[in-house]
Order: C-alpha cells, then structure tokens, then sequence
C-alpha cells in the first residue's frame, strides 16, 4: 500500500531528512524547511541557513515550556516599561518566541557548529523532560545553557488555538509520535518569502515532501475522530 503524505514526511523526519510546511494562503502564506530536532547537526543547520536562509528556530511543545518554566517572550515583556511593544502581526495573533539561548560551551554562538550544539544539547535537556525527568532537565537547562543566545525557541500553543508553523510542525511530531522538537526555518528569495511555486520547484528537485497545513490538520483531526 502506497504512503500517504503526512507518513511519507513524518518517515523522512525519522531518518533525518527536512520536509517543508506551508501555513495557508489566508495566513503567513509561507513555506518553512523543517527538521526533527533529534537529528540537526553541522550539516543540518548550513542547509537550513543556505537552502532556506530563515531564522532558525528550535519549536517545543507547551508541555515542554510548562516543564523548563520557559514563558512566552512577551510575557515578560508586560512585566516591564517596554509592554507597549508588545503589537498583534498582521497575521493576527501574538508570536510564539520564548527566549533565545546559547550552550555555554560555544563561542559566540553564531557558527553553524556553535548552533548545531545548542540545539543537540537542548535537544537533550527537552527529551529528558518529555520522559518525565522535569527536575533534571530543567538543572541542566539552567546549568548549561545562557540567555540571550542565538537560538530562539518558540513555543506552539497547540494547534487547536493558532496554526502557524510552530503549531503545525509540532502537531506533524505527536502525529509520527516523536519528542515534540523541531528545528524550523523560513524558505526566503531575494527580498521577499518563497512563493509556493519556487518552493515546489525545490521540493521536488531535492526529493522533500512539502506538505501544507491543511493536510496536517486533517490528520490530526482524523487520529483524534479515529
């Protein structure tokens, strides 16, 4: 029997492969290259750099930020004199950054090395949570990482309440019942998003399943009716 698309990227997740996600036309309309975070090394963070050219994100679960006490970024924005920054995108709902974090064992943190550390190592810290070990993954989060860094964490509020590509990635993880860590980066041209159509073109040059949001929310809807 023939896979599906949401088993044939969630396959290609497991073996370390990206996928790409579009949200919707109605939204960011935007494509983002997409790794479980499990397998992101040097080679994995210069793609995302140099095929996507985003900023790279690592994305957790609500469950995991409840566990590290990571809060939302503008959380703590409303707790200073800075608060009236905090602004709804055109997109029409608040952003999904939490803080931005360095292993204190980079350098400066910029380097595909140094992030391709942060995000095994907090990789490991965010697995240790997801087994149930709350208390050690969250010493070995203060421990071993600082804030700021280079590497925004984002948090999905699950895909029930927003649909961006923090929530859809996260929801394709629970699908293929992996930790719920990803590594996402926008698909950017020369002064603008990818379109659709590039970003096809891409997919399919390089042999990456490009699902969109509406398949995965689908799918979800599906397990859950099942």
């Amino acid at each position: 029997m023939r896979r599906s698309r949401i088993e044939e990227a969630i396959n290609a997740l497991k073996l370390g492969k990206p996928i790409m996600i579009h949200d919707f036309e109605s939204r960011e309309n935007e494509i983002d290259l997409v790794y479980y975070a499990k397998h992101v090394g040097v080679n994995e963070v210069y793609t995302l750099r140099t095929l996507a050219g985003g900023l790279i994100c690592f994305v957790i679960d609500w469950d995991i930020a409840r566990k590290l006490k990571l809060p939302f970024f503008y959380e703590l924005l409303q707790k200073s004199e800075l608060s009236k920054l905090i602004k709804i995108p055109k997109y029409g709902e608040l952003p999904a950054f939490s803080l931005w974090i360095n292993h204190i064992e980079v350098r400066t943190g910029i380097s595909d090395y140094d992030k391709a550390l942060t995000i095994r190592k907090f990789f490991e810290v965010v697995k240790l949570a997801y087994q149930g070990d709350t208390e050690l993954a969250y010493k070995k989060f203060l421990e071993e990482f600082m804030a700021p860094g280079h590497v925004p964490v984002l948090i999905s509020r699950g895909i029930e309440k927003r649909h961006g590509h923090t929530e859809l990635s996260i929801a394709l993880a629970k699908l293929g019942h992996l930790i719920p860590a990803m590594v996402i980066a926008e698909m950017l041209d020369k002064g603008s998003s990818m379109k659709l159509e590039k970003a096809r073109t891409i997919a399919r040059e390089n042999g990456i399943v490009l699902l969109t949001g509406n398949e995965i929310i689908k799918a979800q809807r599906r397990l859950k009716f099942a």
